[in-house]
């Protein structure tokens, strides 16, 4: 089974439409038992990181029991900023913290390129720029497009394996093992975001 979890802040009708046509038959738990049937697990999200509250201690323990069990786990836009320790929008709300660091908005983040001229949200195509070779990037060349829109991103760390610069470089895409997550929205993102998808179903 493939677990694509609603949290209330994602849009999952167009990622359940990308994952059928890379050949996936998406499921969406009512509980987070639910997910101890799952391969696969994908938690995607736009708008506030406070949104994530709403996968409590019994989410989080659900999906690392899941990984444990070898399930791989995706993350998308929010769900990549809820892959890591937390966002200084919603300070108070944990992530999960598979991955180190805080994510920060783009406009003060250490590094950022003219912070005040800075327009936020980062909303449109922009490309990638391919750090390391990663089976989820099979067939992905640095300058390929994809489609963003966000204010906060995730830092760059040893498991970035792509990035993107809007002001400062971001993680744009982040794989470590069975677990992996993208700040920018593939099932939008056209033959470019379908392929990942593909690579990503693929691998499960």
């Amino acid at each position: 089974m493939i677990a694509l979890v609603d949290y209330g802040a994602g849009n999952l009708t167009s990622v359940r439409k990308a994952l059928i046509a890379v050949g996936a038959s998406p499921v969406t738990p009512e509980r987070p038992d639910d997910l101890e049937a799952a391969i696969g697990i994908i938690v995607p999200g736009v708008g506030h990181f406070g949104a994530t509250r709403s996968l409590d201690a019994a989410w989080r323990d659900a999906v690392r029991a899941a990984i444990a069990r070898g399930a791989a786990v995706l993350g998308i836009c929010v769900g990549l900023q809820w892959m890591f320790e937390g966002s200084t929008e919603s300070a108070e709300t944990p992530g999960l913290g598979l991955f180190p660091g805080q994510c920060r908005h783009l406009s003060t983040c250490e590094g950022a390129a003219a912070a005040s001229a800075l327009k936020v949200p980062h909303v449109g195509w922009n490309s990638l720029d391919v750090r390391r070779p990663s089976a989820l990037l099979e067939g992905i060349e640095t300058g390929d497009q994809v489609y963003f829109t966000h204010s906060y991103a995730a830092p760059l760390t040893a498991d970035t394996v792509a990035s993107t610069t809007y002001g400062w470089p971001f993680s744009a895409v982040v794989a470590c093992d069975r677990v992996a997550a993208m700040q920018f929205h593939p099932e939008k993102s056209g033959e470019v975001g379908l392929r990942l998808l593909r690579n990503w179903y693929r691998a499960v």
